[in-house]
């Protein structure tokens, strides 16, 4: 009986303590939003230098924050009932199998393992209520004007890939799902030239660094080397028009535009028959690029191999393995024989070939979803865009995590840079395209037209490029 009253005891004192413990919480939380709102009373009251305009857009930003936090609070103190429960509930299991011998080193184990489960849930409860409070501080402090400056009508699908010839005369390319490849004149809209060799989609082009060949990459496993000459038409005088800047966004109307159901390219030049064919992929040719000087020309597939071939001869000189899924992208340094590749394995991997005797590779694991590309900046970065709705900043020099992460709504598509003014065009699924700057501030989002998509173009990959010589932005839809 002694012993059986000393419980009860230590029950009540228990029972005691955890009811002042519970009483002291609300005597906080209580003093806690008495602190809260004298500032805020003193604010309102006090003589200010602000215009009141400005005073009452502070005052509702705050009232946001502090409501954001308050939802903060109140959702820690649930999770913790939850794992003051789940504790409890673990402690009971182990007296009722104690019998069992189950050990405290494996009961430990076993809260913990929930509790870490709990700890992730708050975590990623915080970073998904506070994101959008810190993107809507960065997007403030920058702002880049966006005009539309021509549109270029004539592929039968929808457009892959986009790029500018590094070589005079400077014309644009696209490749498209409708088995071409057009150059354009960038000034007048004009398509000068028609490449028609491949039987598959052409899922991506590049121009040569010094000469008037292009290398195209296609749907029936092959890459083509072709060689192109065009005389640019005389520019014709246009009207100017309207500014859109920061995250003002309009309809483009469609009145005006023509008929999509003729064929623009018919008149052009057609190119059938490539100067080199590349054939050693198993399936389809995703991209392809050249490296440095423009001897060599590396190609990505869905066979999950990159490969490097000798220009002049066609012949396969390496074939970089190691992905564990299908490669989405490729791409090589400007001015040393670097390749980084990208796959649906959630990986990069950056390939080294500055010496000829042997290559190196290094893989990067920065994404939780398919990387769709990874591109080279000026000097030593490289940026990686994936589904996962992220897109990363990586120094060369030390890769082991990123020096900038971008937060997006949206899974990422192929990404490209301005080179000259270090910005990042980030097109997403959901057919935004917007413009950051290497340290992941937002600068502008682009005007979408109004224009409906083809019924069998899918949403994937929808890229913009940016002209070299005077920076400025193309935006590139299905047309």
């Amino acid at each position: 009986m002694p012993t059986e009253s000393a419980s009860c005891s230590t029950a009540r004192q228990a029972k005691q303590k955890r009811k002042s413990h519970s009483l002291s919480i609300r005597r906080t939380n209580s003093s806690e939003q008495e602190r809260t709102g004298l500032p805020r009373d003193m604010l309102e009251g006090q003589d200010s230098k602000l215009p009141s305009s400005v005073r009452s857009t502070l005052l509702e930003l705050f009232g946001q924050i502090e409501r954001e936090f308050e939802n903060l609070y109140i959702e820690n103190l649930e999770l913790r009932r939850e794992i003051d429960t789940l504790n409890e509930r673990l402690a009971a299991e182990g007296q009722a199998i104690d019998g069992a011998e189950l050990s405290k080193g494996q009961l430990k184990t076993k809260a913990s393992h929930s509790t870490s489960q709990l700890s992730q849930k708050l975590k990623t409860t915080y970073k998904a209520s506070t994101s959008k409070i810190v993107s809507s501080f960065k997007t403030t402090t920058s702002r880049a004007a966006c005009q539309l400056v021509k549109e270029y009508i004539g592929h039968r699908d929808g457009i892959w890939d986009v790029s500018v010839a590094r070589t005079q005369p400077v014309v644009l390319g696209t490749a498209s799902a409708d088995h071409t490849a057009l150059l354009w004149s960038i000034e007048t809209g004009k398509c000068l030239v028609k490449y028609a060799g491949h039987v598959g989609s052409v899922n991506s082009i590049k121009f040569h660094p010094s000469e008037q060949l292009a290398l195209t990459a296609s749907g029936d496993q092959t890459a083509h080397i072709w060689r192109y000459a065009v005389q640019l038409p005389t520019p014709q005088p246009v009207a100017d028009t309207s500014q859109i800047s920061g995250e003002d966004e309009v309809e483009c109307s469609d009145k005006d535009e023509p008929d999509l159901d003729g064929d623009v390219s018919s008149d052009c030049p057609t190119i059938r028959v490539p100067l080199t064919s590349l054939k050693s992929h198993q399936g389809v040719v995703i991209a392809a690029d050249w490296l440095v000087g423009g001897k060599q020309a590396v190609t990505a597939s869905w066979d999950r191999t990159a490969n490097l071939y000798d220009v002049e001869t066609s012949e396969l000189v390496h074939s970089l393995t190691g992905h564990d899924q299908e490669l989405t992208h490729c791409c090589t340094h400007p001015t040393q024989r670097l390749v980084v590749t990208s796959s649906r394995d959630t990986t990069f991997r950056l390939w080294d070939f500055r010496d000829p005797s042997i290559h190196s590779v290094n893989v990067f694991q920065g994404h939780t979803d398919t990387v769709t590309s990874a591109v080279f900046t000026v000097g030593d970065n490289v940026v990686s865009g994936s589904d996962d709705r992220t897109v990363k900043v990586w120094d060369l020099k030390n890769m082991r995590s990123p020096i900038a992460t971008i937060r997006t709504d949206s899974a990422i598509n192929r990404i490209n840079v301005c080179v000259g003014q270090k910005i990042i065009a980030l097109p997403h699924d959901n057919r935004q395209v917007r413009l950051f700057d290497m340290s992941g501030v937002r600068l502008a989002r682009l005007p979408r037209s109004s224009r409906q998509r083809f019924p069998n173009v899918p949403e994937k990959r929808n890229p913009s490029i940016f002209h070299p010589s005077n920076d400025c932005l193309w935006d590139e839809e299905p047309i």
